[in-house]
């Protein structure tokens, strides 16, 4: 064990920060190291994004609602710490496209909205006749072998042209990055399509036999999907591991106005109070642009150019079971940006995730904000939820006053532009010249879903003690 004890200042306590600070504990007990650590978090509360309200009997995420379960290192993470009890999967369904104020399946066998069956793409009312002759010259169109990075929709507009990305592509993945698809990053949020182009040419080929290679013979149907969450809701999961923690090392309404080095080694961190914190390592697990705020007197960290945060909101609707008259199986729908129409997705919830609603009662979970038309967003609570409640009856039966809402509003600020993946390693190598023993982890840089974070967190960790242990003395 080392002579010396190490501190180790985590800030921000999100996912990323809360993981990390569990398996700094957690590995650094197994290695035998002399380590503590603290956890500043600005909030009331932890988990970031991760917010869950239960009321009046519901489950309601205010935030993220789940994960991907092929992404395993969330589900290793909630059974490692007691709660595999509580995983669940979605309930398989239908999914819709709204198209001139009309629902529509999503085509059998599209991927992110690449087409992989013929006869469902060509009878498809959401693509014109010639859009999917457009479509079809996939299978014949070069492919790209720069490898340079490029827009999402810049990419499946040369692959597939525009209506494919506009009327299917564009509202199934905007959700997820948020922002505009054609200053999205390929190469930093979907570098296998990049990837499937290199190898081979044809988008539609490759995404047939990749799906041809994963199903087994007589696969039966498959009635759970592909997201899980807790029945808990994910807050319990970030509630979780807070109880893991030492009670003193989390300290929560406390922000960090900047970093600075110390003569003797290590750093110094000035609190929001006045206090300043003397560590020998930080992660600094904050969104991108509060990290450059943190670390500007010893380091800039140049932003990705065009990154600005957008703003989005939760809408969630409360009813009687009566309240809500969907006539198509399904769990919900997504909306083009073209479409005049405030929502960009809706969740039929007590479908997709029964275990959130009590008996008897409906809960329908919408999104507001779109990219250049976010104005919507700082409106009033009541003034939102008569905009969608408008919306929604334009395809559904749904009664004029639920029995309560609930609007929140989050600031998307995520830099995944052209260029990310080079801002990141440029950053990254700034950071370790500087700044050594300062990591900089979370949704700006590597992944903005659950298991994105921990992935993060996970090796961070695994940075940071091969640093401290590297060290003389040590």
């Amino acid at each position: 064990m080392s002579a010396k004890q190490l501190h180790v200042t985590i800030v921000g306590g999100g996912m990323t920060g809360l993981t990390a600070a569990y398996y700094l504990q957690k590995w650094s007990r197994e290695k035998g190291l002399n380590l503590r650590f603290t956890l500043l978090e600005s909030s009331d509360r932890v988990g970031g994004k991760v917010q869950t309200w239960r009321h009046e009997g519901f489950t309601i995420e205010l935030g993220a609602d789940s994960f991907l379960e092929r992404k395993t290192s969330a589900v290793e993470l909630i059974r490692e710490v007691g709660l595999g009890d509580r995983l669940v999967n979605n309930q398989a369904g239908q999914a819709y496209i709204m198209h001139k104020d009309r629902l529509y399946s999503v085509p059998e066998g599209a991927v992110m909205g690449v087409p992989t069956k013929l006869m469902p793409f060509a009878t498809t009312p959401l693509i014109s006749p010639w859009g999917k002759l457009r479509a079809a010259a996939d299978l014949l169109l070069p492919g790209a072998q720069s490898g340079e990075d490029e827009s999402v929709g810049d990419f499946f507009r040369r692959r597939l042209g525009d209506e494919v990305i506009e009327n299917i592509i564009e509202p199934l993945i905007s959700g997820v990055y948020g922002g505009n698809i054609d200053k999205l990053s390929l190469l930093s949020t979907f570098p296998q399509y990049a990837q499937m182009e290199k190898q081979s040419r044809s988008l539609i080929l490759a995404m047939k036999n990749s799906r041809q290679q994963q199903k087994p013979q007589a696969e039966p149907k498959r009635t759970k999907g592909m997201f899980m969450t807790l029945t808990s809701g994910l807050q319990s999961l970030a509630e979780r591991l807070e109880e893991l923690l030492p009670e003193d090392a989390v300290r929560k309404q406390t922000s960090v106005k900047r970093l600075g080095k110390r003569e003797e080694g290590g750093y110094s961190l000035e609190l929001s109070s006045g206090e300043v914190l003397k560590t020998d390592a930080v992660i600094l697990a904050i969104p991108h642009h509060l990290a450059q705020d943190v670390v500007k007197e010893c380091v800039e960290i140049p932003p990705l150019s065009g990154a600005k945060p957008t703003l989005m909101a939760t809408v969630a609707l409360a009813y009687p079971e009566e309240g809500v008259r969907v006539d198509r199986e399904g769990t919900g729908f997504v909306v083009p940006r073209k479409e005049n129409c405030t929502i960009t997705a809706c969740t039929w919830t007590q479908r997709k995730w029964p275990h959130t609603t009590p008996p008897g009662k409906a809960l329908v979970r919408c999104y507001v904000g779109k990219p250049g038309a976010e104005e919507i967003v700082e409106r009033s609570d009541e003034e939102i939820v008569r905009v969608v409640i408008r919306d929604l009856q334009k395809v559904m039966q749904i009664d004029e006053r639920p029995e309560f809402y609930r609007v929140t509003r989050w600031n998307r600020g995520l830099p995944y532009l052209v260029g990310h993946r080079q801002w990141v390693s440029g950053i990254t190598a700034r950071m370790k010249e500087h700044l050594p023993g300062v990591w900089l982890t979370g949704g700006s840089y590597g992944g903005v879903g659950v298991p994105d974070c921990i992935d993060q967190a996970k090796q961070t960790v695994q940075e940071l003690l091969d640093h401290c242990t590297s060290k003389p003395g040590n």
